[in-house]
């Protein structure tokens, strides 16, 4: 039931980041649009992508974490054996967790005691400036979270340390599918040719 619950939130969390991106390409388009067909265009349209990217990238932070995005040099860590790996993810963890505990300290100081505080309001939505901030808190929070939960999968042992991403693998292995699709190709033709 709770890996349900999980996979269903893992789900939530993958469309609101589909639709932060959706529409922010909507609102660009509509701008481009209209400041080009139409010659107007709405002046709040740049301050709302503005807030909308940073919510993208805010909570994509953890979105990376989880889904181990995030690229790095391990190619030392890579050299250790199991229990050095283990080692080395464990400081990269904690590291990571100080880092985020420190933004979010920051946040907190300046979203809720400086902006909420004073009732600031953002310059062209004329809507209080602690709503879309507020996501500094919400992902830093999340950030810490899955910083904890990968710490908890080392311990345990599901994982070896911080798994990075890899583009040098990834490129890799799009290449060699794209040499089998060319071999594939090529002996459709011979067969079409022989047949012919």
């Amino acid at each position: 039931m709770a890996a349900r619950i999980i996979l269903y939130l893992h789900k939530v969390e993958e469309a609101f980041l589909a639709f932060l991106l959706a529409t922010m390409v909507v609102v660009t388009f509509s701008q481009v649009i209209a400041r080009y067909v139409f010659n107007s265009g709405v002046i709040w349209a740049l301050e709302l992508n503005t807030f909308l990217f940073a919510w993208l990238i805010i909570l994509g932070i953890s979105y990376g974490i989880r889904i181990h995005s995030h690229i790095g040099v391990d190619a030392l860590v890579k050299l250790f054996p199991a229990s050095g790996q283990k080692a080395c993810g464990l400081i990269a963890v904690a590291a990571g967790i100080a880092y985020a505990g420190l933004l979010l300290y920051g946040a907190w100081d300046h979203v809720i005691d400086i902006v909420y505080e004073y009732e600031i309001e953002s310059e062209d939505l004329k809507i209080p400036l602690w709503i879309p901030q507020f996501v500094l808190i919400i992902g830093f929070v999340l950030m810490i979270w899955r910083l904890l939960v990968l710490a908890f999968r080392i311990i345990t042992g599901r994982d070896t340390g911080m798994t990075l991403g890899d583009e040098g693998r990834d490129a890799m292995a799009a290449y060699a599918d794209h040499d089998d699709l060319e071999e594939e190709e090529e002996e459709e033709e011979k067969k079409k040719g022989d047949e012919q």
